[in-house]
């Protein structure tokens, strides 16, 4: 482990000289990105300023933090039994140990960031000590908020976890549901009101000169921030959660049994892949995709300010409309859920998480429309055409319908009321393990293609839209090429116009999910006082079987859930990419010209582009894959030879050795992918600029197919599992252990590779933007081929160690 560290510093240090060398053209174009002069932006004939919808939105992301505190505060004075809060504050202190280790390795990271920016402003470009202290501020701001909400996503769940396996004694399912969701709200409303809050304020606040460099190096932080931790979170917890469910067949222990050494690894993996990583994610995403489009704005729109300030106001006023229509959404469902379900001890527990998304989507639409009318109603009309605040609110709403669609066709093949898990149950009765896995790869296959072609046809539409007059006259004509590209960044900012919303059914997974896990470790059943404190706090007697079939059935619809916001991340990333591609082709069209037509399928530098782009992504998957594969294998080994069966719970040292494990292996793996994308990057933009931008599409078209058909296998072997052991009741039979199989497979493609892809996609693209820009300005075309020699080298040694260097260590065959 430590060997490797030492080659990956020593390998960044020498890039950091490469690029001291270099940095007179690094930052270039991101510094000449200007930002129109907000102070002159009026709307409904000039009765409001832009700057005064940016301060009332600073007033909104405030709010919106307040409540997701208050949400905290909320969670946290809700009841418990003693021994489930203790399990809770263990599974939270590993947590903590995880987000140090993190926290580290990105403090390294952006030290190399930052000696790059202080040595190009201050050395070069003669800016003051204050002005590069304020770049470097937004780049610190850009990782500390992937880190931050991580932090909080993280506690905010170690909190609701132990509420909610206690509200499952009371007798009332809704009860435990809400506190799962609650948890979630808290997290997504904060989430994109911090993110909010940091573009704000770099849009409105830091000199129009410093706003360009701001808003990279802010976005590049996020990016870093959240593929460090989505990565490596990712891969920690499919070790231990691997680990953990074979001891179901090595020694047919139950769920979550506290003789098993893996489950607290297990439950700390939940926190740092199933929250840590997409909180993270979901932080990165809002930015990135706000950064891009604004940089086209800016470029795109460069000779026509007022208009280019307009948009992206605009813009901003829509992402301030999502935090309140979410949060009044919240609420309208919350008295819907009491309506319908109060009472009840039996519903589906999908039913209040579908509800959500489909109020928040209506209600986020109907508020797009009518604010695009008041804010952009003042457009003068084009001949012929529809208007313009009618044009954008559409391309808008493409993307916002496919925040509920996509999840309800992720549904149709990971819901445990689907015919796809039935499948999988069925061939898993006669066929084992072997039919399991090919039923649940089939119902990936089906569902790329389904989902891919939802995300066809809203694109589809949104280029439509582009193509009529009112929006081909936003564009100088020079640009008029570029209408799609900015359709299809909106649709990409559409995706999350439900945001809170999508972060908020994602992380009720991760609490419902640890929640059955303290029922089990707290050994609640055996409390002499356990009917006691029920009896007090809720008036009723304890059913214990209702109370874990209620923990069952709410980890299955946290696994439904989970599987619906990955799909809807992956789209953002992949729509988002060519907008982002857009910086690139400026880049050269100032340069070259011509660009375009030097972008056709005939020209082989971008088929080969496109071919290299595939290439990394079935790497890629393979060696995050086998980082579990490996660590897992060594924490069962460690688990088998440790676990004591006469004893009613595992010794805390051993459950400390098994985080130790999952820990090592994860930052490994992390490192080791990290460096072959960072490098692979550099290479191949060094290697030719045609070339780079057909692997980045590569990239992001085969990333998105690879990521649903993963993510949704996974979704749907998990929740196999889950109808066997809920409905059917049949857990430690061989149908049982055919299905265990089956999910241990379907682990690192839903919770490892697939949602890593997402923050993997953005950080190249960005990154991408400044590799080309050092590729194309150095004047020395051998030095160029032979730094992209060197680059692509030190990728292939890491893509070597990413197989080679994790290989299980055992006897030969």
């Amino acid at each position: 482990m430590y060997s490797g560290k030492r080659r990956f510093w020593s390998l960044t240090c020498s890039l950091a000289i490469i690029l001291f060398l270099m940095t007179p053209m690094a930052f270039a174009g991101e510094a000449d990105i200007k930002i129109p002069d907000l102070t002159q932006i009026t709307f409904i004939g000039g009765s409001i300023g832009g700057l005064t919808i940016l301060n009332i939105g600073l007033v909104v992301c405030v709010i919106g933090m307040i409540f997701g505190f208050y949400q905290y505060i909320q969670t946290k004075n809700l009841p418990s039994h003693q021994a489930m809060l203790d399990v809770s504050n263990t599974i939270w202190e590993t947590c903590k140990t995880y987000l140090f280790q993190q926290g580290k390795f990105l403090a390294g990271l952006w030290i190399l960031i930052a000696v790059c920016i202080v040595y190009y402003f201050v050395g070069l470009q003669g800016s003051t000590i204050g002005a590069v202290t304020i770049i470097l501020f937004c780049s610190v701001m850009g990782i500390l908020g992937s880190y931050g909400v991580a932090w909080f996503g993280i506690r905010i769940n170690t909190v609701a976890n132990s509420r909610a396996a206690f509200a499952s004694l009371s007798g009332n399912p809704l009860s435990m549901v809400n506190i799962c969701l609650r948890s979630g709200m808290s997290v997504g409303l904060l989430l994109v009101s911090i993110e909010l809050l940091f573009m704000i304020l770099i849009l409105a606040y830091i000199p129009k000169e410093l706003a360009g460099p701001s808003f990279i190096g802010f976005a590049i932080g996020e990016s870093l921030g959240a593929s460090a931790l989505r990565i490596c979170g990712g891969i920690f917890t499919k070790i231990a959660d691997i680990g953990s469910d074979l001891m179901k067949i090595i020694f047919h222990l139950p769920e979550d049994d506290p003789k098993n050494p893996g489950v607290i690894a297990d439950c700390t993996g939940d926190n740092a892949g199933d929250s840590v990583g997409p909180t993270a994610d979901g932080f990165e995403t809002y930015g990135v995709t706000g950064v891009a489009l604004i940089a086209f704005l800016a470029l795109a729109l460069a000779t026509n300010p007022a208009m280019g300030g307009k948009l992206i106001v605009w813009i901003f006023a829509m992402r301030i409309l999502m935090i309140l229509t979410s949060l009044a959404s919240y609420f309208v469902n919350d008295a819907a859920s009491k309506s319908l379900f109060t009472g009840k001890t039996e519903f589906n527990f999908e039913h209040p998480l579908t509800n959500l998304i489909w109020i928040t989507s209506a209600l986020s639409i109907a508020v797009t429309f009518i604010a695009s009318y008041f804010l952009l109603g003042d457009l003068p009309p084009v001949a012929d055409s529809i208007s313009t605040w009618l044009a954008l609110s559409i391309i808008i709403s493409c993307g916002t319908i496919a925040g509920a669609l996509i999840p309800e066709f992720t549904k149709i093949f990971t819901s445990t009321s689907s015919r796809h898990c039935e499948e999988v149950v069925n061939a898993s009765r006669q066929g084992g393990p072997s039919l399991n896995i090919l039923s649940g790869l089939v119902a990936g296959n089906f569902s790329a293609f389904w989902e891919g072609l939802v995300i066809l046809v809203l694109m589809l539409v949104a280029y439509l839209v582009s193509q009529t007059g009112s929006i081909l006259s936003l564009m100088p004509t020079e640009f008029i090429f570029a209408a799609p590209v900015f359709a299809f960044g909106l649709v990409a900012f559409g995706f999350l116009g439900m945001g809170p919303v999508t972060i908020a059914v994602d992380s009720f997974g991760p609490v419902s999910d640890n929640a059955q896990s303290i029922y089990e470790l707290s050994m609640i059943e055996s409390r002499k006082d356990a009917k006691e404190i029920v009896r007090k706090h809720y008036g009723v007697e304890v059913d214990f079987e209702k109370a874990k079939h209620y923990l069952e059935a709410a980890d299955g619809a946290g696994n439904t859930f989970k599987a619906t916001a990955k799909p809807v991340l992956i789209g953002t990333a992949v729509v988002g990419a060519t907008t982002m591609v857009f910086g690139i082709i400026i880049l050269l069209e100032g340069l070259f010209g011509d660009v375009v037509s030097k972008l056709s399928l005939v020209h082989p530098e971008i088929i080969l582009g496109l071919l290299m782009g595939g290439c990394v992504i079935y790497w890629f998957t393979g060696a995050s894959i086998q980082a579990v594969v490996t660590g897992s294998y060594q924490a069962v080994v460690f688990i088998k030879d440790h676990i004591k069966l006469d004893k009613k719970e595992a010794s805390i040292e051993d459950s400390k050795e098994v985080v130790r494990i999952c820990t090592i292996y994860a930052q490994k793996g992390m490192i080791n992918i990290f460096v072959v994308i960072f490098f692979m990057a550099l290479a191949l933009a060094f290697f030719n600029p045609y070339f780079f931008i057909g692997y980045l599409i590569g990239i992001a078209f085969f990333g998105l197919f690879q990521a649903i058909f993963m993510a949704n296998a996974g979704g749907c072997w998990d929740n196999a599992k889950k109808i066997v052991e809920v409905d059917l009741n049949q857990k430690n039979t061989p149908l049982h252990e055919a299905t265990v199989v089956g999910d241990t497979v379907g682990d690192p493609f839903k919770d490892t590779s697939s949602v890593s892809l997402n923050p993997v996609i953005k950080f190249t693209t960005l990154f991408g933007l400044l590799a080309v820009e050092i590729a194309v300005t150095m004047q020395s075309a051998g030095l160029k081929i032979s730094l992209a020699c060197i680059f692509f080298l030190i990728a292939l040694v890491f893509v070597y160690r990413s197989f080679y260097g994790m290989r299980i260590i055992g006897k030969q065959i």
